[in-house]
């Protein structure tokens, strides 16, 4: 059992990303703006990881100095508010499994930004991957099947939630030289709540906030597929080999679908799926190749999910 629990705990945090859309929906439904969910999500988040770095990571929650803030500037605004009103966008426009395919292109991004600004070798097999990412995102588009459940800005903000994922990734590897994962996500976070309380005034919308079903999606949305998801999958990433939890993370996308069809009654038609298989092949070649070099480059190991 010893050997199986790490990667029961790698699908069940894949799985609860993969049930972020059933929050970001219930929110949407009282008239809450994609910005504004952001807001809560990374507020909440924010909260809860104020709590854990207290009682469990008190040393990693200082900073060594303050002009280190304009990292997380990076990691929390240009990335995290960043990815999320994207995403929280596309979930709105589109069937939610073509929205966490889509979000399924940023290791395609991760491969060209790292060429661009870290100057990592672009190999054939990252090539390759990012090829068939492009290929499965133009099949998903449906331009020859007029799919209505497709739209323009759908697509556009899909693409920019991978983009946004990806610079995650760009970000972070400048932060991880002189922070722990713990002390990026915690002010990944916190930036990201500070800059968007003035930005949203939520407080105006104090009265609906404070609606029993409100703050169970709120708190439910910064918690289960957040904070929660990240221990969960960070547990069981130490205690098994990388190129294998990023296989099981493929479970995300699944379970998206699955939500998706069973509460929603969405459908993807034979090219959508077919571009999916794609994407998802290509996921898995980008991981598999970036993990035997020990680098982390899938996003999956940072809370950004």
């Amino acid at each position: 059992m010893k050997k199986i629990l790490p990667y029961i705990m790698i699908a069940t945090g894949a799985s609860l990303w993969g049930m972020i859309a059933v929050f970001v929906k219930g929110l949407g439904a009282y008239n809450f703006t994609a910005m504004e969910i952001v807001a809560i999500r990374v507020i909440f988040a924010a909260f809860f990881l104020l709590i854990i770095g207290m009682v469990r990571y008190p040393k990693e929650m200082k900073l060594k100095q303050m002009k280190d803030v304009r990292l997380f500037v990076g990691t929390g605004i240009l990335s995290i508010v960043f990815f999320n009103f994207c995403y929280f966008t596309t979930i709105s426009q589109m069937n939610i499994s073509v929205a966490v395919i889509l979000l399924y292109t940023s290791p395609a991004f991760v491969t060209v930004l790292s060429f661009i600004f870290l100057k990592e070798s672009l190999t054939v097999t990252k090539i390759t991957a990012v090829a068939g990412t492009i290929i499965g995102c133009i099949l998903i588009a449906g331009i020859t099947m007029g799919e209505s459940n497709i739209t323009v800005i759908g697509i556009i903000t899909g693409l920019g939630s991978g983009l946004g994922y990806a610079l995650y990734t760009i970000f972070g590897k400048f932060a991880l030289k002189k922070y722990e994962p713990f002390t990026i996500t915690l002010y990944t976070f916190l930036i990201a709540a500070i800059a968007l309380i003035p930005v949203t005034k939520l407080w105006t919308k104090l009265d609906l906030l404070l609606d029993i079903n409100v703050l169970m999606y709120g708190v439910g949305l910064g918690l289960i597929p957040t904070v929660l998801a990240y221990f969960l999958y960070t547990w069981g990433l130490e205690k098994t080999e990388g190129s294998k939890a990023a296989i099981i993370a493929t479970v995300e996308p699944v379970v998206a679908t699955i939500l998706g069809v069973f509460l929603y009654g969405e459908k993807l038609g034979i090219f959508q799926m077919i571009g999916a298989l794609l994407i998802l092949g290509s996921v898995l070649i980008v991981n598999i190749s970036f993990r035997k070099k020990g680098l982390n480059q899938s996003g999956k190991t940072d809370m950004t999910q």
